[in-house]
């Protein structure tokens, strides 16, 4: 059975993510920007939060970890980086594999944003949860890595199924469309950026690889 996906959104530009595994009901957090926020959403939508799915560190991906699982229990899963500001149940690497019920998450090392950054895939629905590495038509900042080490990571990603579903932890299109419209004119660029109204515009996300490695090849380019 299928992974259902309920976004929402939270703080001033981010976004929040529950995951549900259908065949058996358990549910994750896929970080905690705002802990109100989410079991609020939990509440709306009668689910119970089993996993909070840590990509990273910073304080509006993990900051509310502690209120989360003091309210539901949820275990909690993440890189080593975020026993910096909260408690992990799990450590996870590139190349571990976590389950939510039947779902089947491989981790994928992405650093760059943070030097531990992870994002979680599912194969089997088509699905990746990749926080701050990747963004529509752009990527995160450079807080920790290397540029060397993003675009290690951000060709991971690329090299994932170009159908698959990409979810996101901020809404920063409308920015990053002005930025890639400064270096590249390609029409589809630009027809994409026409369709992004505003710079809260759900309509952005979820993306596809497809789209983003249109991106990753206009910035290439760019670079060269």
């Amino acid at each position: 059975m299928p992974l259902t996906v309920h976004q929402f959104p939270c703080l001033s530009d981010n976004y929040g993510f529950l995951a549900r595994d259908d065949a058996t009901g358990q549910t994750a957090c896929i970080d905690t920007p705002d802990a109100g926020a989410i079991l609020r959403e939990l509440k709306k939508l009668g689910w119970t939060l089993s996993l909070v799915l840590n990509t990273h560190w910073h304080p509006d991906h993990a900051g509310g970890n502690a209120e989360v699982v003091a309210a539901t229990g949820a275990k909690v899963v993440g890189p080593a980086e975020v026993t910096r500001i909260a408690a992990l149940d799990r450590e996870v690497r590139g190349g571990d594999t976590v389950m939510l019920g039947e779902t089947r998450f491989e981790v994928i090392e992405t650093g760059g944003h943070t030097l531990g950054h992870i994002a979680y895939h599912d194969a089997a629905d088509g699905i990746a949860f990749v926080g701050d590495t990747l963004f529509a038509l752009g990527c995160g900042r450079l807080f920790e890595g290397t540029a060397e080490q993003m675009w290690t990571s951000l060709q991971r990603l690329a090299a994932l199924p170009d159908d698959t579903t990409v979810y996101c932890a901020h809404e920063y299109t409308a920015s990053n469309a002005r930025f890639a419209l400064s270096v590249d004119d390609d029409p589809a660029l630009k027809a994409r950026a026409a369709k992004t109204a505003s710079a809260r515009a759900f309509s952005a996300w979820p993306s596809s690889t497809e789209s983003a490695k249109r991106a990753f090849e206009a910035v290439y380019s760019w670079a060269q």
